[in-house]
């Protein structure tokens, strides 16, 4: 997902680590853009889990072997885009982030209607760098 240039809505939590916590979105759509399933799945902690409709991926080992094979198969040339919609602290060194965005098909330039999400990010902070706990996306309703 490509992040929006507006900064994510203001939280209780602090600049530096609102800044910290948005760049993980903007690492996953580097990643994405890659498609790169190992730097994908390096944005989890080890035992990290994965949602996607129709999807369960538990551990980093099996959440870049999914994108292996998403990547050469139905999201190679696709491209992500999102906006944060709320962060909300969780506890010491654990926040929600919710997205909306989506995935843009290859050969496309906008994303369609049909393809728009609404994500679910549970981030913890281990040693200064905030990694993926849980992502979880669902369609979007109807705008």
């Amino acid at each position: 997902m490509t992040t929006s240039s507006s900064a994510p809505p203001a939280t209780g939590v602090g600049g530096a680590e609102q800044a910290a916590i948005a760049a993980v979105p903007s690492r996953l759509v580097q990643a994405w853009a890659a498609q790169d399933a190992r730097a994908f799945a390096d944005l989890f902690v080890e035992d990290g889990t994965m949602l996607l409709p129709g999807v369960y991926r538990k551990g980093r080992a099996d959440i870049e072997a999914f994108m292996t094979g998403a990547f050469a198969g139905p999201y190679r040339g696709t491209r992500v885009t999102g906006t944060p919609v709320d962060i909300k602290p969780l506890g010491a060194g654990a926040v929600a982030l919710i997205t909306e965005g989506g995935v843009i098909p290859a050969g496309e330039t906008a994303l369609p209607d049909a393809s728009a999400i609404r994500a679910s990010w549970i981030l913890v902070n281990r040693d200064g760098d905030w990694r993926l706990a849980v992502y979880q996306n669902c369609p979007r309703d109807p705008a």
